[in-house]
């Protein structure tokens, strides 16, 4: 299989894969409108690195050699590389990177309406980000059925509004349990 690629290499094949043929800055918007929720967006120089490395090994190919804007596509080789890694390895498990969590660890270094503020924002930012997955959910709507192109991007996306409603429940039940001087 040769050597390994980065998950980034992946996303950015995957994101490949529903059938178009895209620029690096329009990858980057991709990544930027569906990775963001559950995954790091890469910087717009790593994807042109990634591209660069995924062309180098024949996974991505340039559709318009020598014109001024570069498109690639996934090559069959590509397909068959995230094929492997998608069947191959474990998912892993996921390791738990909350800084509102690691503030709330150390909440009793501040007063608890200083915490609770924090809370509190959080609970504002999820609802904005809930409402942007929301907007994506919906336009998958109709391309979602089983078999279709977008059903496990719609199911994605369903997985991160339950991920949102869950912390906002976790959130919003701390701030009474500091209220309550629990």
């Amino acid at each position: 299989m040769g050597q390994e690629l980065p998950v980034t290499s992946y996303a950015l094949l995957g994101l490949l894969t529903f059938g178009d043929e895209l620029t690096g800055y329009e990858l980057k918007q991709r990544a930027d409108l569906t990775l963001r929720f559950y995954w790091t967006s890469p910087a717009m120089s790593q994807v042109y690195s990634e591209l660069s490395r995924l062309t180098d090994r024949g996974l991505v190919a340039v559709v318009n050699p020598g014109e001024r804007t570069t498109r690639y596509r996934i090559t069959d080789e590509g397909h068959d590389r995230l094929r492997e890694w998608m069947s191959g390895q474990q998912a892993g498990f996921p390791q738990l990177k909350h800084p509102v969590a690691l503030k709330l660890l150390m909440g009793h270094v501040v007063d608890v309406e200083t915490t609770i503020a924090m809370l509190e924002e959080y609970v504002d930012e999820l609802a904005r980000n809930r409402a942007d997955l929301l907007t994506v959910r919906e336009s998958l709507a109709g391309r979602d059925a089983p078999g279709e192109a977008f059903r496990n991007p719609a199911l994605v996306a369903d997985w991160g509004l339950a991920y949102y409603d869950a912390e906002e429940r976790i959130a919003v039940e701390t701030i009474a349990r500091l209220r309550e001087g629990r």
